[in-house]
């Protein structure tokens, strides 16, 4: 059973692995329900889904197939951008819109309560604290417990964190994207914040599936459009892969099963959340939690993996495509 971590100075305690869930929308999937079994089964807790995931499809997923254990999962979702009726993605951060966008994720997920709530994007259109004093009133209101932000710079997450106590700061980590060890992570302890890792496998990057250009899948429009896995970068990342493949040789796992470990090796208070769809990846990345990497290994691959090492930049947000107002 995977073990319970802090989230923050919530009180909440998750999986120290949760769930990404932005590619989860179908309930009558049963490959998709049987994987979410599997997960409860070996003791994930922390469910990650977002308003904009699927335009509200992977919150009613979760709706529809939790049922009676909606009480035993910690439950977080995302406000801050809404589909248009254009088609567009748009971030909006007025209070308005704040308080509508909850309410329809409550609808969604058929709870009373969501658990952590987060700012999906910093809004242009209004003041950072207008919007987390809106969610604070949501707090107030009993509709969420706690709050989170996601992609915020260190001056953004201390100007949230003095409107309402940030119980969770969500931000791309992973071996090609250490750049939140330098002032987030130092910041999110000062805090008593809880750090989610999304990202941690460099969006199945580091799974190996993608050896050409030709194996991104076209029905990916964010990996399609990722700077990473583009032609002029993808002989450079993939060099870095065989890099990666050599230090998880060493130990005897995989290449993404030693990157989560080395992620799972930052600190309790950093949970990676590793997304996908079927129980031969949930089974190895859950298995990650169990692999201790000795102090020499993880300083040779600090050493072999230094911040921006990557070729294409990891572009800030979960969601192609927004407009901001």
């Amino acid at each position: 059973m995977l073990q319970k971590v802090p989230l923050g100075r919530s009180g909440l305690a998750v999986s120290r692995l949760g769930l990404g869930a932005n590619r989860l929308f179908d309930p009558n999937d049963a490959g998709f329900v049987e994987m979410l079994d599997a997960a409860l089964g070996r003791g994930l807790n922390f469910i990650d889904s977002a308003a904009i995931y699927g335009f509200g499809k992977s919150e009613s997923f979760f709706g529809a197939v939790l049922g009676k254990r909606r009480r035993d999962v910690v439950l977080a979702t995302k406000c801050g951008i809404y589909r248009s009726a254009e088609g567009q993605n748009v971030i909006d951060g007025s209070p308005a819109s704040i308080k509508r966008e909850c309410d329809a994720s409550l609808a969604r997920l058929k709870t009373d309560v969501i658990d952590l709530y987060y700012l999906h994007q910093i809004p242009k259109n209004v003041a950072l604290e207008e919007t987390i004093g809106a969610m604070a009133d949501l707090v107030k209101a009993g509709k969420v417990r706690h709050l989170g932000i996601c992609n915020a710079t260190v001056d953004q997450v201390r100007v949230a964190h003095r409107v309402h106590p940030m119980a969770a700061l969500q931000t791309e980590f992973s071996l090609f994207t250490r750049e939140p060890e330098t002032e987030l992570l130092p910041t999110c302890r000062e805090l008593g914040i809880a750090l989610i890792a999304y990202g941690p496998l460099a969006y199945a990057f580091f799974g190996g599936t993608v050896q050409t250009r030709a194996d991104v899948p076209a029905g990916d429009p964010w990996r399609q459009t990722n700077e990473r896995f583009q032609e002029e970068a993808l002989p450079h990342n993939l060099a870095l892969l065989a890099k990666i493949k050599s230090f998880a040789d060493e130990v005897g796992c995989t290449s993404g099963q030693l990157t989560l470990a080395w992620l799972l090796g930052k600190g309790d208070d950093v949970i990676p959340i590793p997304g996908t769809r079927r129980i031969k990846y949930l089974t190895e990345n859950l298995d990650a939690a169990s692999i201790e990497l000795n102090p020499e290994l993880v300083a040779r691959i600090d050493a072999a993996f230094p911040a921006g090492i990557a070729k294409g930049g990891a572009r800030g947000g979960h969601s192609p495509a927004v407009a901001k107002l």
